[in-house]
């Protein structure tokens, strides 16, 4: 039961990556589908987000690390990644999913 568990895990931390890697091969490789600005905010951001995540998961640290007593600066120092890699995330898969879309209705 463990056994399977792990497996699963194994299978959906594996296809996620997967997705990602893909992603940044489409968005480095062949044309944009996304807005200039936002290809290039992706561009820059994609490899940071990579390393960003790498660290996350290895420490098995919150992803968002608040607590009451910080001030609003460090709230902000805290808040501002996360933020910045969920976009470059979601841009990323979007520009992704818009040049599978363009294929298939090629």
């Amino acid at each position: 039961m463990v056994r399977k568990s792990k497996n699963i895990i194994l299978l959906k931390r594996l296809s996620i990556w997967v997705l990602y890697f893909a992603s940044g091969y489409i968005l480095y490789t062949k044309e944009a589908k996304l807005y200039y600005f936002l290809i290039n905010f992706t561009k820059i951001l994609y490899p940071l987000t990579i390393f960003w995540l790498q660290i996350r998961i290895k420490r098995q640290s919150n992803f968002l690390p608040i607590d009451s007593s910080m001030s609003t600066s460090q709230l902000w120092f805290n808040i501002l990644p996360v933020i910045a890699c969920l976009l470059a995330v979601i841009f990323s898969i979007t520009n992704l999913f818009l040049y599978l879309l363009e294929i298939i209705i090629s």
